[in-house]
């Protein structure tokens, strides 16, 4: 593989962010959420506790790259919502995993049922 088909295998700013940054996205293309609502979730897929000086700030820098929207819902809770940029990068990111975990139609329909179980 030359290095020019490597760099266009990788996902665009998907690559620079974390696991933990990836899934707060994920958790987001659901639907908006507070910061608490954000932490529940992300302990239940971790099972255990997620920090707030873990959490906030991964916000801040997801809000900061413009993956996130930021908005006040009242003087004390602020609501996150995934940006159309943001929905890019999840999207690269599932692409550039299912390049990698496809490689025969066994798993393309392995694939494809996992997606059908969704609908």
């Amino acid at each position: 593989m030359s290095e020019t088909q490597a760099e266009t295998d990788t996902p665009g700013i998907a690559r620079e962010l974390t696991a933990f940054q990836q899934n707060i996205l994920t958790i987001l293309a659901e639907e908006p959420r507070y910061g608490l609502a954000i932490k529940r979730e992300l302990e239940t897929y971790y099972d255990s506790d997620v920090n707030h000086g873990r959490l906030y700030p991964n916000l801040d820098d997801l809000v900061e790259m413009g993956l996130v929207e930021k908005s006040e819902l009242d003087k004390r809770t602020n609501q996150y919502d995934l940006t159309d940029e943001g929905y890019e990068a999840v999207l690269d990111q599932l692409g550039w995993v299912f390049d990698k975990l496809v490689t025969d139609d066994s798993r393309a329909a392995d694939l494809d049922a996992v997606i059908d179980q969704r609908r």
